[in-house]
C-alpha cells in the first residue's frame, strides 16, 4: 500500500533522498526499513554521478533507471534486483505525488521489468540473506511472530491460526503469562504442538474451528532460541482473548482479541511482500511471496542443510504412522538436535 503524502513540499528540497526518508519515518516505517531504503536510494544516486556525471536524483530519466537496474544483474539474485527495483519506485512515486519531482521515471522501467526479471519457472527464489532482510523490515510484534513462525517451523497457514496457548511450551519467566501445556509437550520443553485434528466447523478445546489441519499425525517442532524471543515479544502485548481456547495469535485491529483468521495472514504477509517488491497483483505462485511460499522456503532449505529428508516429512507432517514412530521413539536425538543444528536465522 502506498505511503500518503504528508503534505505540500517545499518548492526546492536540497537532499530528496534525505526528505524522503524523513517522510517515511514520520509515517512510522522502522529504523531497519529506513536503512534499507538509504542504502539503496544513495547508491543509485553514486550511480548516477559516477556514470552519467547527473548531480541530483530528481533529473534521472527512464534511461538512467534501466541502466541502474542493468548493472545489478550478475551481482544479485533477480529476486533482490526486484526489491532494490521497488525502493526506487517508490521513492520517485511518492516524491511525484508529494510535488517534488514532476514524473516517475521508474514507471515504465516496473512494467518492463516486471516481464523480465522472474526467471524461476515454478518459485521466487529467495535467500536466506534477501529472507532475513525482508523479516528484518516487520516491526509489529505480532506480524514478525507470525511470519518467523512460519518460517521456522514450516507449517500452514490455517494450522498457524488454529495453535492455542497450550499447543506452546515455552518458558516465558519475564512475562505475566501462564498456561499449562497439553499432555503431548509435557516432556518436550522449547517445543510447538501442531495439531492433526482440527478441521473445519469441528469444535477443539471448546471453540468451533474456521480452518482446518492437513497433518497425516500430530508433529511437535522444536521452538529455538530466536523463535522463542519473537513469540515471547508478542507474547509480551497480546491482549486478553475473546475464546476460552485462548488462541496464541490474536487479532489487534477490526476484531480485537478474536482468533487470527487465513484471510488476516495472507493479507498480513501481502502487504510485507509487496512493499519488498515480492508480490504483484496478477502475479501466480511462481512470483508473489505468500503464507505458503514459507513452507516452501522452510522444506528447501532445511532439506539442503540436513540431507535427511525424513526428519523434513516428519516436520512437515507429511509422515505416516510407521514412520513417524521411529522419530518420535528417538526425539532429542534424531530430530530435535538435527533441527537446532540445522535451521537457518530468520533475522539478522
Amino acid at each position: 500500500m502506498a505511503t500518503e503524502p504528508t503534505g505540500d513540499a517545499p518548492a526546492d528540497v536540497a537532499d530528496p533522498i534525505a526528505y524522503f526518508l524523513d517522510d517515511q519515518r514520520y509515517h512510522g516505517k522502522s529504523e531497519r526499513t529506513l536503512a534499507a531504503y538509504e542504502r539503496v536510494l544513495r547508491r543509485f544516486e553514486t550511480f548516477l554521478r559516477e556514470r552519467f556525471d547527473v548531480d541530483a536524483v530528481g533529473t534521472a530519466q527512464r534511461r538512467e533507471c534501466m541502466a541502474w537496474v542493468h548493472s545489478l544483474r550478475g551481482e544479485f539474485e533477480d529476486s533482490t534486483i526486484a526489491t532494490y527495483a521497488s525502493y526506487l519506485n517508490r521513492f520517485y512515486d511518492y516524491m511525484t505525488r508529494v510535488g517534488v519531482f514532476d514524473d516517475n521515471p521508474m514507471a515504465l522501467v516496473m512494467e518492463e521489468l516486471s516481464e523480465s526479471i522472474e526467471t524461476n519457472p515454478t518459485r521466487r527464489d529467495i535467500s536466506v540473506p534477501e529472507m532475513q532482510s525482508f523479516v528484518d523490515s516487520i516491526s509489529h510484534p505480532l506480524e514478525r511472530a507470525v511470519v518467523v513462525t512460519l518460517l521456522k517451523t514450516g507449517m500452514r497457514v490455517g494450522e498457524l491460526c488454529n495453535l492455542d496457548l497450550r499447543d506452546l511450551h515455552l518458558e516465558t519467566p519475564a512475562l505475566e503469562l501462564d498456561w499449562t501445556p497439553r499432555v503431548g509437550l509435557e516432556r518436550r520443553p522449547a517445543s510447538v504442538f501442531i495439531s492433526a485434528e482440527p478441521a473445519r466447523g469441528a469444535t477443539i478445546n471448546g471453540e468451533e474451528r474456521t480452518a482446518s489441519n492437513k497433518r497425516k499425525r500430530d508433529t511437535v517442532v522444536p521452538v529455538d532460541g530466536e523463535l522463542r524471543q519473537v513469540v515471547c515479544e508478542w507474547l509480551a502485548i497480546r491482549p486478553d482473548a475473546v475464546s476460552s481456547a485462548r488462541p496464541l495469535f490474536l487479532d489487534t485491529r477490526d476484531s480485537w482479541g478474536e482468533r487470527l483468521t487465513p484471510s488476516d495472514v495472507r493479507y498480513l504477509v501481502e502487504k510485507h511482500a509487496r512493499d519488498h517488491g515480492w508480490y504483484r497483483t496478477g502475479g501466480g505462485t511462481q512470483e508473489n511471496v505468500t503464507p505458503h511460499y514459507f513452507r516452501h522456503f522452510f522444506t528447501t532449505h532445511l532439506r539442503d542443510r540436513t540431507g535427511d529428508r525424513g526428519i523434513v516429512q516428519y516436520l512437515r507432517g507429511d509422515v505416516a504412522g510407521d514412520v513417524i514412530d521411529t522419530y518420535t521413539h528417538n526425539w532429542g536425538d534424531r530430530v530435535r538436535e538435527t533441527y537446532l543444528e540445522s535451521i537457518y536465522a530468520a533475522t539478522r
